[in-house]
């Protein structure tokens, strides 16, 4: 049978079209570097600077930082809450003890990990289809708007994601499909290189759950669909490459529960409030979820990703179903974060990215039919290259369009404001901001989001009056930097009007509780 042609025919023409997709994805995930980490998910990001400061803040000596500004940043690192094991963080912290405390360092570590893992998804995305395919997947993979600025932030999830996908391709190596019958033949071990596969298999899976445990869905997906490729479940659990994942797979992550549950006792509340049965019952969370699957990857990318799965064939389209089954199952049990919470939807591109590398690899090899001379194959490729370089022009429109610089004057004047007094205040992330550039603790109103949270899902109303008298009246100022949430909670703007402004400026006002 004569196989398709291949649009990137030559050796020369892949290597060329390899480098130009790492560069120009690494280039665009550095551009604006220095700005602050407050364009994506900010409560997540300044969780992981106040940390990461802390944990610099530790290694330093009274002679090189004030010791209450030592004190302060331990005390914001100590007190967070602690859902993930601090992996990135310390190490952000580490290299700051050579640049200095710069928190765009983050944004380079995160790029460089979902680069890794461009890298391990084009061999995967090879082996499934083609180097046609595994390039248009990576393509999609690296440029997608939401993946540039998700997988620059400073947060676990780009390194999680790049652990699964490096965990993928060791698994699907561990499982090479084969002529003869599933098991080891008579008197025989298995290749050293199936075991050495599912050794690396094992680790690189039990390393992303240990960073983030919901990885724990996309490794065991992805173990069973690499096991369904060789056959029924029952003949797969036969190979003893099986328990060797399982194991490696396991430990870290259930050691890491273990000490934070029952030793060190800081992850017993953090797992509740993820699975809410009523959901299934509501519009809104179904809505959600496809809200979120619109933002993350587009209705019409999604719907090609799918039809993709059609231009498998079934022993490996089982391999990418089992994925998807996953991520399924992640998103039924995930259920208020994954209608709420855009991230949660991230490892869904690099699932996204294989299923699109056999509809790519169909649609690269009719385009090299189509193009049998150099020049017109120059000119196909020349177009392909426009369309990336204007999609990411937009991207870079969208970073440019919002310099955070400013607010760091903002929370030191408010700071110096209210000097030592205490304060409540209803401001962005919690008030993470003004601990981080202000030096200060603010006493957190919750937003709106919290309210609906904590009442409709949660059935945890409480009283307005009782709630204002403990969390505010306890304090000297109220700050208000949210105008915007503000607005969606009239029972505190009314009562907030109540009490003289004590100061206000450019994005803040600070009612005086004095009166």
């Amino acid at each position: 049978m004569k196989e398709n042609p291949s649009f990137f025919s030559s050796r020369a023409a892949c290597i060329t079209a390899l480098l130009v997709i790492f560069i120009l994805g690494f280039a665009i995930r550095l551009y604006d570097l220095t700005d602050l980490p407050l364009e994506f998910h900010s409560t997540r990001q300044m969780l992981s600077a106040l940390k990461a400061r802390g944990m610099y803040y530790q290694t330093l000596s009274a002679s090189q930082v004030p010791a209450e500004q030592r004190s302060f940043a331990i005390q914001q690192w100590k007190i967070r809450a602690s859902v993930e094991p601090e992996f990135l963080e310390r190490i952000v912290a580490f290299t700051y003890q050579f640049t200095g405390e710069q928190v765009w360092i983050a944004r380079i570590y995160s790029s460089l990990f979902w680069l890794i893992g461009a890298l391990f998804l084009f061999l995967l995305a090879r082996d499934l289809t083609s180097t046609d395919g595994a390039l248009a997947a990576i393509a999609f993979y690296l440029f997608s708007p939401y993946a540039i600025l998700a997988s620059r932030s400073f947060q676990p999830d780009p390194l999680m994601v790049m652990l699964i996908i490096i965990f993928l391709w060791a698994v699907y190596k561990s499982f090479p499909l084969r002529s003869t019958p599933v098991g080891p033949p008579q008197g025989e071990g298995w290749p050293k290189a199936g075991v050495r596969d599912a050794i690396l298999a094992g680790l690189f899976g039990g390393f992303a759950i240990f960073i983030k445990l919901p990885a724990a869905f996309f490794v065991i997906g992805g173990g069973v669909g690499a096991l369904l490729r060789r056959g029924t479940l029952r003949d797969a659990l036969k190979q003893p490459q099986v328990y060797v994942m399982s194991v490696l797979g396991v430990l870290p992550g259930a050691a890491y529960v273990i000490y934070g549950v029952w030793v060190a006792g800081y992850l017993g509340q953090q797992f509740g409030g993820r699975f809410i049965p009523s959901l299934f019952l509501s519009p809104s969370y179904y809505l959600g979820w496809v809200s979120m699957l619109n933002l993350v990857i587009g209705g019409a990318v999604l719907t090609l990703a799918l039809l993709g799965l059609f231009f498998l064939e079934d022993k490996k389209r089982r391999f990418l179903l089992g994925l998807w089954a996953g991520y399924a199952l992640f998103g039924l049990y995930f259920n208020y974060h994954i209608s709420t919470h855009d991230y949660y939807s991230l490892p869904l591109i690099p699932i996204v990215a294989l299923s699109l590398a056999p509809l790519a690899d169909w649609f690269l090899a009719h385009l090299a039919k189509l193009t049998p001379s150099r020049l017109m194959r120059f000119a196909a490729f020349c177009l392909l290259l426009s369309g990336t370089l204007m999609s990411l022009w937009n991207t870079r429109s969208q970073l440019n369009s919002v310099d955070y610089r400013p607010e760091t004057a903002m929370w030191t004047e408010i700071a110096e404001k209210v000097s030592e007094n205490t304060l409540a205040g209803l401001t962005q992330d919690y008030g993470q901001r003004l601990a981080y550039w202000g030096w200060k603790n603010i006493n957190s109103w919750p937003t709106h989001g919290d309210l609906i949270y904590r009442n409709d899902l949660l059935g945890a109303q409480r009283d307005f009056e009782s709630q204002f008298e403990e969390l505010a009246l306890t304090k000297d100022f109220f700050v208000v930097t949210d105008f915007t949430d503000l607005a969606l909670q009239p029972f505190l703007e009314q009562k907030l009007s109540q009490y003289p402004i004590f100061a206000e400026g450019k994005g803040y006002v600070i009612y005086d509780l004095h009166e």
